[in-house]
């Protein structure tokens, strides 16, 4: 964590505040969602954003966990990596509001995509057999 915090404080805030507009947008996340789902006004967001503020450093921990990357790539350290994990942008949109359903649909829809992919890995590997 000491390491963390020292590559914190030494960041360039303009940098920051640039990778963390570019890791946003290409999660085509809008600046009033991510704050939602950073349980921030939008406002406060939106000077990160800017580089009028910075946000503290279990925030830039959180936005990392949120936005699927690195604290290192937020603060310029590594280079920001394309890890969106689905690629379909029908799949891809229908991912990012999964955080919008119940618990309890979001376990049904964790069952039924179990089942939907050992059912494809099990056709796959009859089909390799065959």
């Amino acid at each position: 964590m000491t390491a963390l915090l020292v590559s914190y404080l030494d960041t360039d805030m303009q940098e920051f505040a640039s990778r963390l507009r570019e890791i946003r947008q290409a999660r085509k996340m809008t600046q009033a969602r991510l704050a939602e789902l950073l349980e921030v006004d939008r406002r406060v967001y939106n000077r990160w954003e800017r580089g009028a503020s910075s946000p503290q450093l279990e925030a830039v921990v959180r936005i990392a966990q949120v936005l699927q990357t690195s604290v290192d790539a937020l603060v310029g350290l590594e280079e920001i990596k394309d890890s969106t994990l689905v690629h379909n942008p029908r799949l891809h949109k229908l991912y990012q509001q999964m955080d919008t359903l119940s618990d309890e649909d979001q376990q049904a829809l964790f069952v039924l995509m179990d089942s939907l992919v050992k059912r494809s890995n099990m056709t796959k590997l009859l089909a390799a057999t065959a």
